[in-house]
């Protein structure tokens, strides 16, 4: 089954509506029209990396309220198993605000292979994000007994939501830009492919 009868093209839709009725697209619009020119003129010139970061906070809290809402209740003994699952729900969001908002003048593929390109450089990120709090755990032994509670939470913290969370960013950034949403859309609704390095060699002999 193709199309719009396709239950993940209906799936996707309603998760952007979702999205869009959340109010979080139309805010983030709103904070940059009552900025000041020079910073509202600033943010335009890099709106990509700014909307991408807002994404990112937006995707931080969800990690943040999933993770420690199991790891608190039901996967206490399994603080690793809790921060995939976060990540997991933080990155359905993040594709849909993404897509709808931070790269939302760029395309160049469909829809379905965007997704799994999308789902496949977020995967990468969750090894990367996980990373840093498995080797707190795991190499450097900052769990319980062998620390105390209160340095295992804040080695917790600072190795899955800060260091890997910031890793797994910059990262998704990169990879997002390069091969989810590589083109961008013209003023005139086209698609204006990425530089490649042969056309850019050839247009700078031309000069």
């Amino acid at each position: 089954m193709t199309g719009r009868n396709c239950p993940r093209n209906r799936g996707t839709r309603g998760a952007v509506r979702l999205v869009r009725r959340s109010g979080v697209l139309r805010i983030a619009n709103a904070v940059v029209a009552r900025l000041p020119e020079p910073l509202r003129a600033l943010a335009l010139k890099h709106r990509e990396p700014l909307k991408f970061a807002a994404v990112g906070g937006t995707a931080f809290l969800v990690d943040n309220t999933v993770f420690y809402g199991l790891k608190l209740t039901f996967l206490e003994p399994k603080p690793v198993t809790a921060k995939i699952i976060a990540v997991l729900v933080a990155t359905i969001v993040s594709y849909v605000l993404n897509r709808e908002w931070s790269f939302r003048t760029r395309g160049g593929r469909e829809r379905r292979h965007e997704a799994a390109l999308f789902f496949l450089v977020s995967g990468v990120g969750l090894v990367l994000s996980s990373a840093p709090l498995w080797i707190s755990r795991y190499v450097f032994r900052l769990e319980t007994p062998e620390v105390s509670l209160l340095t295992q939470e804040i080695a917790d913290f600072m190795s899955a939501q800060i260091i890997g969370t910031l890793i797994a960013m910059v990262f998704r950034f990169w990879a997002l830009r390069k091969w989810v949403f590589p083109d961008e859309k013209t003023e005139s609704g086209g698609v204006r492919p990425a530089p490649t390095p042969d056309s850019t060699s050839t247009s700078g002999g031309q000069r």
